[in-house]
């Protein structure tokens, strides 16, 4: 099995303003229309999932075409998923370094279909595993789905929490780090739980820290807000502790 290893904050600077346009863009989309993804569509994700699967071992996987996963049987908490042919399985080694790349990746391949016009949703348990619609390695897990296409809505943005939940500081806050936080903020979370809080250190060092949950996916979720504050903050601006 490859080594695990995981990179975030590559080439961010290259597409910023698309990035920051799609994070505001991008809701939860469950109902879907029958439309094909193009060709070029697809082969923009294939190419950067297969960076992904390269740089860090994970075994991500674009299904495309396949209706039995999300069949109209699995409902849920915030309504029925419908005609989704297409998603993206988010497979690869066990713990909480894989959980966390699952999600800052997972969240690169969602805003890189956002920019390109298709809808998609995080899906944590309410979906069918198919035979034969994908396979895994010795070792790996399915971590989440992402559905994917064109959706009958864009979505609708989820109650957000007040920004001063999200970030600590014992210092006085630069521009950069608020707007990470808020950027972190519009971040989809397992049923919008988010769980998750920036601590600001000096020397412009940044912790990104999960919060406790019954629901779980804490990690997944922090690697997503993670990847949407760097997008915003600049990672010419600070260092993760």
């Amino acid at each position: 099995m490859p080594q695990f290893t995981h990179f975030p904050g590559k080439n961010i600077k290259l597409v910023t303003m698309n990035l920051l346009e799609a994070i505001k863009a991008r809701h939860s989309v469950r109902n879907y229309i029958d439309r094909p993804l193009e060709a070029e569509k697809v082969d923009a994700l294939q190419a950067s999932i297969a960076k992904i699967n390269s740089s860090t071992g994970l075994n991500v996987q674009l299904v495309l075409e396949e209706p039995k996963a999300f069949n109209g049987l699995l409902i849920s908490s915030y309504g029925q998923f419908s005609g989704v042919r297409n998603y993206i399985v988010m497979a690869g080694p066990k713990g909480k370094a894989a959980e966390d790349a699952v999600g800052y990746h997972g969240e690169a391949l969602v805003l890189l279909a956002q920019t390109l016009g298709l809808n998609t949703c995080w899906v944590g348990l309410t979906y069918k595993k198919v035979p034969g619609a994908f396979s895994l390695r010795g070792g790996d897990v399915v971590h989440c789905v992402i559905s994917l296409g064109y959706g009958s809505t864009p979505g609708v943005q989820h109650p957000l929490k007040p920004l001063e939940n999200f970030y600590e500081a014992t210092e006085s806050v630069p521009d950069w780090f608020i707007a990470g936080v808020e950027a972190a903020r519009l971040a989809p979370t397992a049923i919008n739980q988010q769980k998750f809080r920036f601590i600001l250190h000096p020397g412009a060092v940044v912790e990104a820290r999960p919060l406790f949950s019954m629901v779980g996916y804490t990690i997944i979720d922090l690697g997503i807000a993670k990847y949407h504050f760097e997008i915003a903050a600049g990672n010419e601006n600070f260092t993760w502790k």
